[in-house]
Formats: structure tokens, sequence, C-alpha cells
């Protein structure tokens, strides 16, 4: 298989999460990724652990997103480490940076500057908040943009406060949108030779990321959807869609005709499910209540097996270890080495896209900082001296 990206070289300033995701997409692509490192210390992303887990040392998200890029490290803002730089980019097909707004430009690398260097130069920006207003200046981190996004007030039950995600999706949200755009940006180059400058934020992909629940809020008056009081999933769908406790474990259900579901449970005789197709709405937590009763009698297992027999829209709730041993966990072979396989002690996740029916090689671990530094400068007649 011949890589889409074959041939494209990207210069990644960026460092920590979303910006070096997005480089981390290109390159499942064939892309090349030569990453700029302070010489102290390197990425930050280094140095702050997810877990008390280390890799030589270092922190297992450096690992897992900078894994198959090259390392060089470069003093921006000494007149030799900048001026070894530009001469990068006058080989690179993009740029990625994700300084806060005005840094990469006191450097003298921002998209002007780099234009000058390069007219037809794709430049991708990832900002916390954009380049301008009040929050502009402030930390670009996850929690803190999902705070201010409105995602935190709308997870969780009713009586429960704001939940955030357990996850960096700002991110990795935000560093998908910045690949996809890049994408394009490629796509008119080559139509058109013209260059572009790709800008988002973690704000703007959480806001994205909300587009079906803001599209109903803002087309009617503003109403806000309401929290189940147990086992919320979903802002607005009426019962029985959430999350119900069993005998053994959780059960999730989707979208499911409540008169289905109450016939098969024996429920038709309670007379909150009377007021028809509305009832999942007007009575939403009552028939939630009544559904958890009548969960508790079975295993999660049990009542999946049952349920899906009757095409009842519904799944156990597993945990990782769960997920990654069933067949179709192991079916997708994601995994990197094969779970089997114990010769190596590191272990990686394949990229999700399939091209051909095949998945891009996971490339080499990530590198030790300034691991590729001398033969870089080699390669494209730098001196850092």
């Amino acid at each position: 298989m011949t890589p889409p990206l074959e041939g494209i070289r990207i210069v990644d300033f960026s460092q920590f999460l979303a910006g070096p995701y997005a480089s981390l997409k290109l390159l499942d692509m064939g892309a090349r990724v030569i990453k700029v490192e302070n010489p102290k210390a390197g990425d930050l992303c280094r140095h702050i652990y997810l877990s008390d887990t280390k890799i030589h040392g270092e922190s297992t998200l450096f690992h897992a997103i900078n894994r198959g890029k090259e390392s060089i490290a470069l003093d921006l803002k000494s007149p030799q480490g900048l001026a070894a730089a530009r001469t990068l980019i006058t080989h690179a097909d993009l740029v990625i940076q994700n300084f806060r707004p005005g840094v990469i430009d006191r450097l003298g690398l921002g998209y002007e500057q780099v234009k000058a260097i390069k007219p037809d130069i794709i430049y991708g920006s990832i900002s916390g908040y954009g380049d301008s207003g009040q929050w502009a200046d402030l930390p670009g981190q996850d929690l803190l943009v999902q705070a201010r996004s409105g995602i935190v007030w709308l997870s969780g039950n009713a009586d429960q406060g704001p939940v955030p995600i357990g996850l960096p999706i700002a991110d990795i949200s935000a560093g998908a949108n910045l690949a996809q755009g890049l994408l394009g940006a490629l796509f008119r180059k080559e139509r058109t030779g013209q260059g572009a400058l790709v800008e988002t934020s973690l704000l703007e992909a959480l806001i994205d990321l909300q587009f079906e629940f803001l599209t109903t809020y803002l087309n009617n008056d503003e109403i806000p959807p309401e929290r189940a009081q147990k086992g919320s999933a979903h802002g607005y769908l009426p019962a029985p869609y959430g999350v119900f406790e069993t005998a053994r474990g959780h059960l999730a259900l989707a979208m499911t005709p409540l008169d289905k579901l109450v016939n098969l449970l024996g429920l038709q005789e309670d007379p909150r499910f009377a007021s028809g197709s509305n009832a999942g709405f007007t009575h939403r937590n009552e028939i939630h209540a009544i559904l958890r009763s009548a969960f508790k009698t079975k295993s999660a297992e049990q009542w999946e097996s049952l349920l899906i027999k009757h095409d009842i829209w519904c799944a156990r709730i597993l945990n990782w270890k769960e997920m990654l041993r069933t067949e179709a966990g192991k079916a997708l072979e994601m995994l990197l080495p094969d779970p089997e396989n114990t010769t190596t002690s590191l272990r990686h996740l394949r990229t999700p896209i399939r091209l051909d029916g095949q998945r891009a090689p996971s490339g080499p671990d990530a590198p030790e900082l300034d691991a590729h530094g001398q033969a870089i400068c080699e390669e494209f007649g730098i001196s850092r001296i």
C-alpha cells in the first residue's frame, strides 16, 4: 500500500497533546513528522505524567502520541536555533504549532513570518480559545476548556454537580479538527498551488462536539435539556434511553420503542406508561425508576442476551479489560504488538483508519530528545553552532 501522504514533510513545533495528535494522524497516513523540541527538557509531555507508569523515564502519553516521529532539539530563542528552524521550514509542506496567541510570532515563526520564507506553506495553529477575546491569553488546558464550554454542566445525573468527561476530549477533538483542515488545505494546494493558514481552538472543538444539542437549544426558545435523575445518558432523549444497574453489572439502553420494552418486561398495567408515545418524555424519571427495579432481577449479560433476541438496542457496559478480550475487540486488530506477544515492553494502538483494507504500520517508538538532530542537520545543511 502506498500511503496517501507519502512524501509530505511536517515540521511540528507543537507540544503536549492537541498539536501532536494532529501530526500523529497525518503520520499514520504516511507523512514524515520532524518534531522540534526545546534542548533543555523537550516537549512538556515528556515529563507530565498520566500516571506513575513511565517508559524510559518519560510519560506514557508522550510515547503514545509521538510514535514514529523524529526529534531535533533547537533553541528557538537563539539566532542559530531560529535560523535552523527556518531552514527546516523551507523544506516543509506543513508547519504545526500550538503556543499561546502571540508567542510564536515573538519567536519569529508566526504564519506571516513563515509565509515570507515559503509562500505556499500550509500552517496549522491550535489555541485554547482563539486569538482574540477575553479568554485568549488564558491557559488552554483541557479540563478548564471543558468547564467553560458547557459540556461539564451537561454531563451527569440531575442531582449531581457538573461532571467532566474523563478523557481530554478538547485536545483530541481539536487535534482531529486540525488534521482535517490540513488535509483540505493540502488537497487545495495540489490543485491551485496555494498555501493556507488553518486554525482551530480547544473551545471551538468542544462547541462543535455539542452541535446536536446546541442546534436544538437555539431553535427551541433556548430551553436547556434536563438531565435524568439517575442513569442519565442524553439531555434530550426520552426513557428508556440511559444506563441501568442490574443484578451484576450495568446495561445501556438506546433508542427503543417503549411499548415494546414494556410488553417484554410485563409492565403494561403501570399507568405511567399510558400516555402513549410521549410517556418517555413526560414520565422519564418515573419510568427510569421502574426499569431500574426490573433490571435488577438479572445480570447485564443475561439482559443483553435476552433483549438483543427481541431487537432491543442495548449493550452491557464493559471495562477496558473486558472490551479488549471480546472477539469483536480482537477482530479489529488495533493493538500492537498482539496481546499474546510479550517480546516487547511497549504496546501501542494502531490508527483507526483503514485504507484499501489495511492499517498503516505504527512505526518506531517515540524518539529520545534530539535523537535525529544530527541526521536532520546533515540532511538539510543546518548548523546549530
